[in-house]
């Protein structure tokens, strides 16, 4: 073919333009290819852990609602039915607020005490013959932040749910971004002008018989490293980004693990009970000069609804078993994703020395013939040092990758 666009020669050659165009494709082909093996054991090592945690997290929330459920269930029979619901409502709560929906854990704690108060005041504070009537409940859930019948166990509770919660949170958060990061750099749209070079790279020696020769390790670099200019901008902020991670996870031990925190908000419902049972009288006068004398309507209280063996057996097995505790998984994904730091600093230099170009010392293709050696200065990684690269022009910034890279500095900051 007489009118080939990339793959010119000086001497005729066994490609047509259809042929060309083919290649061309499949190049471009290939090099999607190849970045995606090369992120896939990352991105299975991300998605999988996210998998995990979130799996646990899930666990976790079950096991800590049965043990609320069960103290109602065990030391409060005759309020568990109505109590029941508001710890379901609380648990669902912070489940939602863990996998990152915009809701506040003071909000959601403040309302989980709010509810509470009327059914304990209903049946520890002032019991009766029959149930307050619900215009009276509403009175008394208004009041509860006044009256303060629980004393400051929901002060503390919010500190410690707060403090162990939002790291939880923006731990899957970040997670779940890593995983974007990679499916946004596995799927590049190459420029024109690079389609162009990784076709004479990968493909234009075909087109003269040579279908055995690799090109030269530094023609291989610049072309990698132009084509691939925009993702080692990301290689910075994904450094700051495993850092943060590592740093996130090293704070999320102690008195405000999740695990901890979780798995004792039944005992601080019990403190707060106790409170309120033990200053009975005094909170009867303050509730009769806001709310009047308690109004009242025929009882109607079922007994405890909860099975509280047949859940709790089962997920504290599942929670011995799920691959030791949180913090112990932690730490092991954190040391494995460490080994991917430099991973977008050193892509076009991992590319080439593990497939494409030819090994030292053997004769290389150096995009018009096959040579001893290539001769053109090698440029260095990054958008600015393409500049001087000799076999592809490099514009600017791809704006799907700028995005990348400004999502990644604020999860950083977070």
């Amino acid at each position: 073919g007489v009118d080939l666009q990339v793959c010119t020669s000086k001497n005729p050659t066994c490609c047509t333009k259809k042929m060309e165009e083919r290649y061309q494709t499949a190049a471009r082909q290939d090099m999607q290819q190849v970045l995606q093996t090369s992120s896939a054991t990352l991105k299975f090592l991300i998605s999988h852990n996210a998998a995990v945690f979130q799996e646990t997290f899930e666990m976790l929330i079950r096991l800590a609602e049965n043990y609320t459920s069960t103290l109602f269930c065990n030391a409060y029979r005759n309020m568990a039915a109505e109590a029941t619901v508001h710890v379901q409502e609380f648990f669902t709560d912070v489940g939602l607020f863990l996998f990152g929906t915009d809701v506040s854990t003071e909000e959601f704690l403040n309302r989980f005490f709010d509810t509470l108060f009327p059914v304990v005041y209903n049946h520890v504070i002032n019991p009766g013959p029959t149930d307050i009537s619900l215009e009276y409940a509403e009175c008394l859930r208004v009041a509860r932040r006044d009256i303060r019948p629980f004393g400051n166990v929901p002060e503390k509770a919010m500190g410690q749910m707060g403090r162990a919660l939002l790291p939880s949170r923006t731990f899957m958060q970040a997670l779940n971004l890593g995983i974007e990061v990679i499916n946004t750099t596995d799927h590049l749209h190459f420029s024109k002008d690079c389609s162009r070079t990784l076709l004479r790279m990968q493909y234009c020696p075909h087109c003269q018989g040579l279908t055995l020769s690799k090109p030269c390790m530094g023609y291989c670099l610049n072309i990698l490293r132009g084509c691939l200019a925009d993702v080692a901008e990301v290689d910075l902020h994904w450094r700051g980004y495993i850092q943060s991670l590592e740093e996130l996870s090293g704070a999320m031990s102690g008195a405000y693990d999740i695990e901890h925190v979780l798995l004792n908000f039944h005992s601080l419902v019990n403190d707060a009970l106790v409170q309120a049972r033990i200053n009975g009288p005094e909170l009867s006068e303050q509730v009769n000069k806001i709310c009047g004398p308690p109004v009242r309507k025929p009882k109607e209280s079922p007994g405890c609804s909860f099975d509280k063996n047949k859940d709790n057996q089962g997920l504290k097995k599942f929670f011995r078993d799920s691959e030791e505790t949180l913090a112990i998984r932690r730490k092991e994904f954190i040391s494995h994703l460490r080994l991917y730091r430099a991973f977008y600093g050193s892509l076009a230099d991992q590319l080439c020395g593990n497939e494409l170009a030819a090994a030292d010392g053997l004769p290389c293709w150096n995009g018009e013939d096959v040579i001893r050696s290539y001769t053109h200065r090698v440029v260095g990684s990054g958008i600015k040092a393409q500049s001087a690269n000799p076999e592809v022009k490099v514009k600017g910034t791809d704006p799907v990758i700028s995005q990348i890279i400004d999502k990644l500095k604020h999860v950083i900051q977070v």
